[in-house]
């Protein structure tokens, strides 16, 4: 059996690039669309999710080709972007259809945009898409002055949303926004505030926040296109209000409700060139296979320093007790016996369904909490890893706002006729959910049984084109 001990493995590590940051070229497209003048977003990632947000900004009055800046034929590095001199535009009459797909992040960032615009806009989605909410952030908007019609589900896409323009007239100047089913809410907001007539403040509210750092990017995205803001804290709700200085912002890693507020001045969007950095989520994966698999796995294009709440990956993986090298802008895992731990992934639930796996291999059970929220997004990221690792022999219990994971490494030995990894028998098959990120990181269970093609066993391995086209292409790297 192969030894995973730490080791400064003889094998070269395989060299694995990382994707462009999907949060992101979100936000640095709608800033660049949103802009006077021309801009050029490069090392943009090309998937689904950006295709819906491209495809709405554009038809709202921006436009956009791609950048063809290498060879001939190669494909796009970027995009270059004419703003749409002033708010987004939407129909009269009839509405502007605004297909979001199944992408979350292009239906709760551009509706708060687009209720800053003018006309009536039909929001809309797939699969899922009409199950996720979005209420608490159309109540804000319509404090604001939108106006909102839900077709369906009430809280729930497909609506219709009459916009002309978001005007800040409360009684204390204050909008309360709650960020505990997502910080998106709070991000869409802010993305729309420069086009206030006057300034908007935003205040944390809710019982808790999850996904923080996510509106840390948001607020690096502002601060990019030359948007003036002022971050406010205090430690007790009896306190008074303190500005931080500079961009001492960066430094914050969560938030507590009632205790943070984000002041935004009216401004334009500020064209230029701007380039998106490596993407901390994509590259967990691989991440990951440098612990689990026969090889050290280096990831290049990752900034040590970046505001990407799934840079937490690091530290996950250290308490597991992986060995990693980390660089300003490279990160190579080491072959390791893992063992299990305490964890919460509030600030990073995407990376849940790829923590779940690496628990199944790790020695002792891990503990994943706060992070109820995860049933809510493109699957039941609770349920769905419980149900695909139980194929592989793993006990794992979905919990009320987690799971626990007992992990089989070990085994062998100690538990009569039980595998020391995740075994999935011939002739089961995986489903992904119609997650990418499940997809993703169910790719694991094949590092340690090269008779496995977890690719061929899955119902859809096509999904990762959400967020990742090139995945598959790359993981085949590994073997």
């Amino acid at each position: 059996m192969t030894d995973h001990k730490s080791t400064d493995a003889a094998e070269a590590p395989v060299i694995i690039p990382a994707p462009a940051s999907k949060s992101l070229s979100h936000r640095y497209l709608i800033g660049a669309a949103l802009a006077d003048g021309e801009s050029r977003v490069r090392h943009t990632l090309e998937s689904a999710d950006l295709e819906r947000t491209r495809a709405i900004l554009c038809e709202a009055g921006a436009k956009m080709e791609p950048l063809h800046e290498c060879e001939a034929g190669a494909a796009p590095t970027g995009w270059r972007v004419e703003g749409m001199s002033g708010a987004p535009r939407g129909g009269h009459g009839q509405p502007l259809s605004c297909n979001v797909g199944e992408s979350g992040t292009t239906c709760r960032l551009l509706t708060a945009v687009l209720a800053a615009g003018e006309g009536l806009f039909r929001i809309h989605g797939e699969g899922r898409m009409h199950e996720r909410p979005i209420g608490e952030l159309c109540d804000v908007l319509v404090r604001l002055g939108a106006g909102v019609t839900w077709e369906g589900t009430a809280g729930c896409p497909p609506f219709l949303l009459q916009a002309c323009g978001l005007a800040p007239s409360l009684a204390d100047g204050v909008v309360r926004v709650g960020m505990e089913s997502s910080s998106q809410y709070f991000s869409g907001l802010l993305l729309a505030a420069p086009m206030c007539p006057s300034p908007l403040t935003l205040e944390l509210a809710g019982r808790k926040a999850v996904s923080w750092p996510y509106v840390g990017l948001t607020l690096q995205c502002l601060t990019d296109f030359g948007i003036r803001f002022r971050v406010s804290m205090r430690a007790r709700l009896s306190d008074p209000w303190e500005s931080l200085t500079g961009t001492a912002w960066r430094n914050l890693r969560d938030a507590a409700p009632g205790c943070l507020r984000v002041t935004v001045w009216p401004g334009a969007y500020r064209p230029g060139d701007y380039v998106v950095e490596g993407d901390w989520s994509g590259a967990s994966y691989f991440l990951a296979a440098g612990a689990l698999g026969p090889r050290p796995v280096r990831v290049e294009g990752l900034r040590a320093d970046s505001l990407q709440g799934d840079r937490a990956m690091l530290a996950i993986l250290q308490k597991m007790g992986a060995r990693v090298k980390v660089e300003p802008d490279a990160v190579t895992v080491y072959p390791t016996e893992l063992h299990g731990v305490e964890l919460d992934m509030g600030a990073c639930p995407d990376l849940v369904p790829t923590v779940a796996v690496l628990a199944a291999f790790a020695k002792g059970s891990t503990r994943v909490r706060n992070v109820a929220h995860l049933r809510l997004k493109e699957s039941d990221r609770i349920a769905a890893p419980a149900e695909e690792l139980a194929k592989a022999g793993v006990t794992v219990d979905a919990l009320s706002d987690g799971l626990l994971v007992s992990g089989m490494g070990g085994l062998a030995g100690h538990v009569r006729n039980r595998p020391d990894a995740p075994r999935l028998r011939d002739g089961v098959t995986l489903s992904a959910h119609n997650d990418h990120r499940m997809a993703m990181s169910l790719a694991l269970l094949g590092l340690r049984d090269p008779e496995l093609d977890v690719r061929a066993r899955l119902d859809d391995p096509t999904v990762v084109r959400k967020s990742f086209p090139g995945f598959w292409e790359l993981w085949s790297r590994l073997s």
